[in-house]
């Protein structure tokens, strides 16, 4: 994964290279989990920043470090990155490498979907699913709440779909299980593999 450095001691808003992912993740839905939510992560663990004696870090750095308030602001500005940077409305395919790599861990991709869309749809609560690779290379899905983040788990963290309310509540209402199932044709494989 690629890590992100603050300029001049400020972490910046990442940018979207869309306006839309079709009907799944619509434009209003996006000025508000995008310009509003994660816009105020990122405002406030600039505010934070200064005095925490963790300025300067990387922000997977900060989140591995910080506490309370910076390091829910942090990890969901770190989420919320990964999150933002995965999807494409040209999404390149799955590799054979990556395809073999979910085979082994899973069985098969089906089962691996069908897996995350599980671990997505049963998380209590406000948080995220992750796929990540361990130390050795070995994929897992994860659930984490909350702001957590697999990189505090000594994972590297692939790919995630979110699954606090307002990333799907003004497309989907309460039907999170139909917003998961459908994000995956979204999905860029080859920045997510970008990650290992």
């Amino acid at each position: 994964m690629k890590d992100i450095t603050p300029v001049n001691g400020q972490f910046a808003m990442p940018t979207l290279p869309y306006e839309a992912l079709g009907e799944v993740i619509s434009k209003e839905t996006l000025s508000f989990h995008h310009g509003k939510h994660l816009k105020a992560y990122v405002d406030n663990l600039n505010k934070m920043l200064p005095g925490s004696g963790l300025e300067g870090l990387t922000l997977a750095e900060v989140v591995c470090k910080a506490e309370g308030g910076l390091f829910n602001n942090a990890g969901q500005v770190l989420n919320h990155t990964l999150y933002f940077g995965q999807f494409s409305n040209t999404p390149k395919p799955m590799s054979t490498r990556l395809t073999a790599m979910i085979e082994k861990a899973f069985g098969s991709i089906e089962a691996f979907k069908k897996e995350f869309e599980q671990k997505g749809v049963t998380l209590f609560g406000s948080g995220w699913v992750w796929l990540s690779a361990d130390k050795d290379g070995n994929l897992v899905i994860t659930q984490q709440r909350n702001a957590e983040n697999p990189i505090t788990d000594g994972l590297t963290p692939l790919l995630t779909f979110d699954v606090w309310e307002h990333a799907y509540y003004l497309d989907y209402q309460n039907r999170r299980a139909d917003h998961l199932a459908a994000l995956w044709q979204f999905v860029d494989w080859q920045v997510v593999e970008g990650r290992l």
